[in-house]
């Protein structure tokens, strides 16, 4: 199965994207919807490939191998740039774009804040056609409302990019030093021990100023007697 090219959509400062959102789980969510006859099972799985997307709908396909179509469509990419869906034997442009039209148009809310930036997920309604035709409005409203209602069942969190930074300290320090940060509400993501002084791993988040402000508190907590240096960065999910 060929998925056709579409356009990207690109946030405004694509080279700064520090965030987006995404399934919170790679196990599928489904849903089954009854619109006029026909059965639509709609189904939504975190991908962050394309082979990753396409050996699912294969997978589907497989198992679903009587329907009557089996349409795809899927996002990949802090900056959504990969998009791609198929009608599948539908009219042209009634199943496929909008499939991809609920997932770049679906708004989450997590942790009081709202995102509509959904990426590296894959959307797929399975249609068993029930002998009553829709025509091409009803093909759209059915193929979005199934992705719809399967999002609505989706649990969702934001990615972000930390940057991870070290620094290192005495082995009879480290231990206040780590909690100072998090009291500060700093990510320690881990302390090694080996060698003469320990090594505290901080995440960050990848802001232009992020180092500068870490090492600023940083320099408040240990009299100026510590500093961090960058080691890295690394897309993590929130919880």
């Amino acid at each position: 199965m060929l998925l056709g090219r579409l356009g990207c959509m690109q946030h405004a400062d694509s080279a700064r994207t520090r965030r987006y959102t995404v399934v919170a789980h790679r196990d599928p969510v489904e849903v089954t919807l009854d619109i006029r006859r026909s059965e639509f099972i709609g189904m939504i799985r975190r991908v962050e490939t394309e082979d990753e997307a396409r050996a699912w709908i294969d997978e589907v396909r497989g198992v679903h191998h009587s329907a009557t179509h089996v349409v795809p469509a899927f996002v990949l990419g802090p900056d959504r740039d990969v998009q791609r869906s198929s009608d599948d034997g539908e009219p042209a442009g009634t199943a496929g774009m909008p499939m991809l039209q609920a997932l770049t148009n679906y708004r989450a809310v997590h942790a009081g804040e709202e995102y509509a930036d959904l990426s590296d997920v894959c959307a797929i309604a399975v249609r068993y056609f029930g002998g009553v035709k829709l025509g091409a409005g009803g093909l759209v409203r059915a193929y979005s409302d199934t992705v719809v209602a399967a999002l609505e069942q989706t649990p969702l969190v934001p990615r972000q990019r930390m940057l991870h930074v070290a620094l290192q300290a005495p082995h009879g320090e480290v231990g206040r030093v780590e909690n100072e940060l998090r009291s500060a509400h700093f990510a320690v993501l881990g302390t090694d021990y080996a060698g003469p002084q320990a090594t505290l791993t901080v995440g960050l988040d990848d802001a232009d100023d992020a180092l500068e402000q870490f090492n600023a508190r940083l320099a408040s907590i240990t009299a100026g007697e510590l500093e961090a240096t960058p080691v890295g960065t690394q897309w993590q999910d929130i919880v």
